[in-house]
């Protein structure tokens, strides 16, 4: 899987007429979805499972980092009401595409979360995995840190 470089260009006003086609290319070459149209389905799927996933300031910034489209896909999820593991994450992403299995969901939301660090930043990143359970950091594309005990 290749790792896109997303580049927005927001103005002051946080408007950001490009950064939503951008990051459907993106995932689009990540994941190598012969349509946009694919592309964007995978990419609503995985950032709305994620929306409820990811919380307090976490969320905020996530939002604010994110082109408002998908800005609006985050923050429209209701919150999860306990954390799921990165496989019960991929598990709930399989049951939200018709036929996908647990192999192609992992496919889809990694070629999704994988374009995001460069998009939204290394330390929040950080901050997000830490917030999540253990194995999401792969799913991002980065390496996963051991938690000190």
């Amino acid at each position: 899987m290749t790792v896109t470089t997303v580049t927005t260009t927001q103005d002051p006003a946080g408007l950001d007429a490009d950064g939503w086609p951008a990051l459907i290319d993106a995932v689009r070459d990540a994941g190598q979805y012969p349509t946009r149209t694919e592309a964007e389905r995978v990419t609503r799927i995985v950032l709305s499972a994620l929306g409820g996933h990811v919380t307090g300031d976490e969320r905020v910034d996530l939002a604010r980092a994110l082109p408002p489209e998908a800005a609006r896909v985050i923050a429209s999820q209701i919150p999860a009401t306990r954390p799921l593991t990165a496989a019960e994450f991929v598990d709930s992403v399989a049951a939200r595409i018709e036929g996908a299995t647990s192999a192609t969901a992992r496919w889809d939301v990694s070629s999704v979360l994988s374009v995001l660090p460069p998009l939204i930043g290394k330390d929040l990143v950080a901050r997000i995995l830490s917030e999540l359970p253990p194995g999401y950091a792969l799913l991002f594309g980065v390496p996963e840190l051991t938690r000190a005990a």
